[in-house]
């Protein structure tokens, strides 16, 4: 297999300077060998911006042929290198199903490993186009299958999955009529799924014009929760691995007395509190709390009490003072996504997968500090409470006007801050007279507006259909109330996060209308709690003071 690492690529398009690849070659032979009449498979100019990192052949042959134009310009060429790899190294370690293309099956009966690796057809050359690929895992009784996605290549961009014409959908079970649990396109790194039985459907399919670099992946059949094979420590280093140990020995030896696991093989939610507690946490406190989820689970906190020590500086800075820091799983590492001092009420925490762990250091201590008190869950439903979840996609919410004409709906994890790598879409159908009113009493989507890739932005895109809509697009940063309102009795809107920075999200009151009406207040069916009512009579005074300026305006 040939590969071409292109160092500096530049020509001109305008005189006609390019450089086309041929890989459908039969062998060496002569130069005529290639002629005007040869198809190609890709076609080459601009700078070093414009060409890929390396080239793959799928074969054992790669051929270039390089074009300049008439007119004289500054363009310096390229210059590269290559080598030639053994085609055996990129083999999926299953077992092909006859009469299908690229279907196999990873079972763990008899002699089969416990491990292994999978690839996208032609894998790491270009996948071709018009396939649908079947990777089935059948694991023994009790086991689990944990897939690592060290890398996926399929569409430049951040367009959402449903938009997408290549794909990968994992589902929790034998087929696809299984719960997907993830949805994956464009480009990502070290994402991971672990199944919540035996079995695991992996589907890639690849329908677009423009076929990407495709996947490579790792598998893991993981021993039953119960078996001498998975304690803590054998948990620990196939969930966390060498992330873990990159916080530094102290914390990868976690010798504390207060280190806990949390599984959900245990129980969905409980409790946890620091040492001691309502009592004060003894000086020189250092404790983990690790998580572990399955399937589409997320781990949810929500912070009951927290009171730690504090200095009498006043400083706002936890770097050196008692402190709980909260880390997730990001491109095969650990990563701290926050950390929380003092006496302010953190606000909920969502991890970005089924793992989520927190380090407590208490090194002060007074008899005034109570710790922390928090509940925990593992949620399949991303914190989103309205709605009718759908088990098609890992996040989407369905909204019909015949089970309910108005309600709410929020990002997930809302109020806290929205989980990272996170896609959710919601679905509104009202009836064939009616449209669909949103209104935005909160919004806060990390993000530089036009909100696309090139400014790392999440986002929130609004559409009459399906696709993408031109007349609304894509709304980012911090806005003040707004609203929108659908052309006809359908309408969707899409929440994407990306892997770096994060923000409250929104929270939103929907209304299906008949074309004719106006829009009205609609009625809340959320808990008559003291905080809710509270929320809820600002909602109100928020959408009276939109209709006034609506009535005013026309």
């Amino acid at each position: 297999m040939n590969t071409q690492i292109f160092e500096r690529v530049k020509s001109t398009v305008s005189v006609g300077d390019y450089l086309k690849v041929y890989w459908e070659v039969q062998g060496p032979g002569p130069p005529g060998a290639i002629s005007e009449r040869s198809a190609w498979a890709k076609e080459m100019c601009g700078s070093r911006a414009d060409a890929p990192p390396a080239l793959y052949s799928p074969g054992p042959a790669l051929v270039l042929e390089f074009h300049t134009g008439s007119k004289k310009n500054n363009a310096t060429g390229f210059v590269g290198t290559y080598s030639f790899i053994d085609k055996r190294l990129f083999e999926t370690d299953g077992v092909h199903m006859p009469n299908t293309e690229c279907d196999y099956t990873f079972s763990r009966s008899g002699n089969r490993p416990t491990h292994g690796r999978l690839y996208s057809p032609r894998y790491p050359s270009i996948y071709p186009n018009n396939i649908r690929c079947s990777y089935h895992f059948h694991a023994r009784p009790k086991e689990r299958v944990k897939v690592v996605f060290e890398e996926v290549s399929l569409q430049k961009g951040d367009v959402s999955c449903l938009r997408r014409a290549d794909i990968i959908k994992v589902f929790d079970g034998r087929d696809a009529n299984s719960p997907a649990i993830a949805m994956l396109c464009n480009e990502l790194t070290g994402y991971e799924v672990l199944s919540t039985g035996p079995a695991l459907l992996l589907q890639f399919t690849a329908n677009s014009a423009t076929a990407g670099q495709g996947f490579a992946a790792t598998f893991h059949f993981q021993p039953p929760p119960d078996s001498t094979a998975a304690d803590s420590d054998r948990l620990l280093k196939l969930s966390f691995g060498k992330a873990f140990e990159s916080l530094g020995p102290e914390v990868s030896a976690t010798t504390s007395s207060c280190h806990q696991e949390f599984s959900s093989d245990g129980i969905k939610h409980g409790t946890l509190t620091s040492p001691h507690y309502p009592s004060p946490y003894p000086p020189n406190t250092h404790c983990h709390y690790e998580f572990f989820g399955r399937g589409k689970e997320r781990v949810r906190l929500i912070f009951q009490d927290f009171y730690l020590y504090k200095s009498a500086d006043g400083s706002v800075d936890c770097t050196n003072v008692d402190s709980l820091q909260a880390f997730i799983y990001v491109d095969g590492r650990l990563e701290k996504v926050d950390m929380f001092c003092g006496v302010n009420q953190p606000k909920p925490i969502m991890s970005n997968g089924p793992k989520l762990m927190l380090e407590f250091r208490g090194t002060q201590s007074s008899r005034y500090t109570r710790g922390f008190k928090i509940s925990y869950s593992f949620v399949e439903n991303f914190g989103i409470n309205t709605g009718r979840q759908l088990k098609e996609f890992p996040c989407a919410f369905v909204y019909n006007s015949s089970e309910s004409r108005n309600g709410t709906f929020a990002s997930p994890n809302y109020p806290g801050s929205y989980p990272r790598d996170t896609e959710c879409t919601y679905f509104f159908h009202g009836g064939e007279t009616e449209k669909v009113h949103l209104h935005f009493s909160n919004f806060d989507v990390e993000g530089i507006e036009p909100c696309e890739v090139v400014t790392a932005s999440d986002y929130v895109e609004l559409s009459n259909s399906m696709t993408e809509d031109s007349r609304f697009g894509r709304f980012c940063g911090q806005k003040k109330e707004f609203h929108v309102e659908s052309e006809r009795n359908f309408f969707k809107v899409t929440f994407r996060s990306n892997d770096r920075l994060d923000g409250t999200g929104f929270k939103a009151i929907y209304q299906f209308l008949e074309v004719t009406d106006e829009y009205q207040s609609p009625i809340q069916d959320e808990p008559s709690n003291s905080t809710n009512l509270y929320g809820h009579t600002l909602m109100l005074i928020a959408v009276f003071l939109m209709q006034l300026r609506h009535s005013l305006y026309h």
